[in-house]
């Protein structure tokens, strides 16, 4: 099959599964795809790819790594940056060698070097298939950006000790001044890289758009698009990393983007292309995932012969180890941090034993595991075969398959149980907000009228009116978002706790009557089309219209839901 087929052919796929997901609720999408890629290659005929490590890495994971390095909350990136520190640093090395000297003492006949390997291939969770597991099951929002901001790091450090394991398996030969010499020219010259290249794009997009204005929008955003590639293959070409050089730069663009709020167009077509490339390359890299499956688990296994338990048993304790070790590091070395940021208010939960578990639950290994496992090379330097590489790529791949199974299994048990906290940070944070914005709008448009109309009764009439109407409408929503703590302010008391109650129930049907109108006058739209009254352009133009204000209209209605403490409603 040619390159161009197999690509369409996995898009295809990933869009499919995707949609079959929302009828499989209780399995997540990942597990899926990782399915239907082993039953696709599982015949002798089946769809067989070759799976180029380099390749694999430089196509599917830097638009990835961008968008989430975009994506993450700066504020609680830098609040919980010791633990993430903690986790992307020290429990790579803690797993490195903990989880090395243990599949030495489990499988005697494998090197030390080679365990070594194996233990820094599997040590840094993934942060495509962590996103994709963790994304729908409700986990606490500082637990939550605590695991992006591990898997966006820990990359670096688990490759870097995959290199030196590797070079030492060859040579015989580790110097740790060498090591920590290596990882800080890679992480830092990474994070260099992506830096530089995120500034120069946000730079000259800044000059271009100063004179053309927001008309550059389809050409910024393809340009956006390229960064992440652009930041990995030039870092990759200077020797540093290229996964932290992707993050870096999504780093810095989001960072410009906050100067940008007047740019509406570029933004709009931002979030669409990127929604669409994360959906389709996270398909992609799992459907991948699974494609390798048959032919790696089904080559150990038939050299295993009637003792095929025994590899299968293999990885489940390897896996297992893999989480003691991560449960170990998180109650010893990340739980204080994490205590004395909660109680700087950096955070909303407190760690528990139960939070602990399900964040060690959550250490779950995807492509980027097996693209590092499957990048070992086959021969050593005097041309015999690398030591053990076949039962290394196996057993990493087990790791993957249980980590994506535990995680997807344990980690709604464990969430389930999670006590109710209450309205979340950033849930309040979001109301609060929106109030804040409604009052600065209301103390807008109470200012006088400036300009050269100023002074002309007439249009002063009508502005004042225009004001009214807009003041009030501003004030109903203050009024859904009030929350029940707030009804002490002065201006709530005024009213009576019923005649809160029945504004707020007014303005819901007032609402929802408003999306049934624009859906009304959307299929009158299309009928007036269908009756050549109107021609495609035009219907476009209006629907466009129509659709920006039913999606601002049912953003806004479940807000409301959500301040009163009702169904969001999404289905109205």
């Amino acid at each position: 099959m040619h390159a161009v087929e197999i690509v369409l052919v996995v898009l295809l796929l990933g869009a499919l599964t995707g949609i079959v997901a929302r009828y499989l609720r209780a399995v997540p999408l990942p597990l899926i795809q990782i399915a239907l890629g082993a039953l696709l290659s599982w015949p002798q005929d089946g769809l067989h790819i070759a799976f180029d490590p380099e390749l694999f890495l430089a196509l599917f994971i830097p638009p990835l790594l961008f968008a989430d390095g975009w994506r993450i909350p700066k504020r609680e990136f830098f609040a919980l940056q010791a633990p993430i520190l903690r986790l992307a640093l020290g429990l790579v090395l803690f797993t490195v060698l903990g989880l090395g000297t243990l599949i030495h003492w489990l499988l005697p006949e494998v090197p030390l070097a080679v365990a070594f390997a194996l233990a820094a291939v599997v040590s840094p969770t993934d942060a495509v298939a962590v996103s994709a597991i963790t994304r729908n099951l409700g986990l606490p929002a500082r637990t939550l950006h605590l695991l992006q901001g591990e898997s966006l790091l820990n990359d670096a450090s688990g490759l870097v000790a995959l290199k030196f394991a590797v070079a030492a398996t060859l040579t015989g030969v580790f110097s740790w001044t060498a090591a920590v010499r290596e990882f800080l020219w890679v992480a830092l010259g990474g994070l260099g890289v992506g830096a530089l290249l995120g500034w120069g794009f946000a730079a000259a997009r800044e000059t271009v758009t100063r004179r053309v204005g927001d008309v550059a929008a389809t050409q910024m955003v393809l340009l956006l698009v390229l960064l992440p590639f652009a930041a990995y293959l030039l870092a990759e070409h200077v020797g540093v990393s290229g996964i932290l050089a992707a993050v870096a730069a999504g780093f810095t663009t989001n960072y410009a983007d906050l100067r940008r709020s007047a740019f509406i167009g570029e933004r709009m077509q931002s979030e669409g292309v990127w929604a669409m490339m994360e959906s389709a390359f996270n398909g992609a890299v799992f459907l991948l995932l699974g494609l390798q499956l048959p032919l790696i688990v089904g080559r150990t296994l038939h050299a295993a012969g009637e003792r095929w338990w025994l590899p299968a048993g293999q990885a489940l304790a390897i896996s297992l180890g893999l989480l003691g070790l991560r449960w170990i590091w998180l109650w010893l070395g990340v739980r204080g941090s994490l205590w004395r940021a909660s109680e700087r208010g950096g955070s909303g939960e407190r760690p528990s034993r139960l939070l602990t578990l399900a964040t060690t639950l959550a250490g779950i290994r995807g492509a980027v595991t097996l693209a590092g496992a499957l990048s070992v090379p086959l021969l050593m330097a005097d041309g015999t075969p690398f030591p053990a590489r076949d039962q290394l790529v196996f057993l990493a791949t087990g790791t993957i398959l249980c980590t994506l199974v535990i995680g997807s299994i344990g980690l709604p048990l464990a969430l389930r149980r999670l006590p109710a906290s209450g309205e979340p940070l950033l849930a309040r944070e979001d109301r609060q907000a929106r109030m804040a914005a409604c009052r600065a709008a209301i103390d807008f448009l109470a200012r006088p009228p400036q300009g050269a109309q100023a002074d002309d009764a007439v249009w002063r009439a009508r502005h004042q009116e225009a004001a009214g109407r807009l003041t009030q409408d501003y004030r109903k929503r203050i009024d859904m978002l009030d929350a029940p703590d707030a009804a002490q302010t002065p201006e709530a008391q005024a009213d009576s706790p019923e005649a809160v109650h029945e504004r707020r129930q007014r303005y819901l049907v007032e609402m929802k009557l408003r999306l049934a109108a624009l859906r009304a006058e959307r299929e009158t739209l299309y009928a007036e089309r269908q009756a050549q009254r109107i021609n495609d352009e035009t219907l476009r133009a209006l629907v466009a219209e129509l659709d920006l204000a039913e999606v601002s209209l049912r953003k806004r209605l479940g807000v409301a839901h959500r301040a009163q403490g009702l169904p969001t409603g999404e289905g109205d």
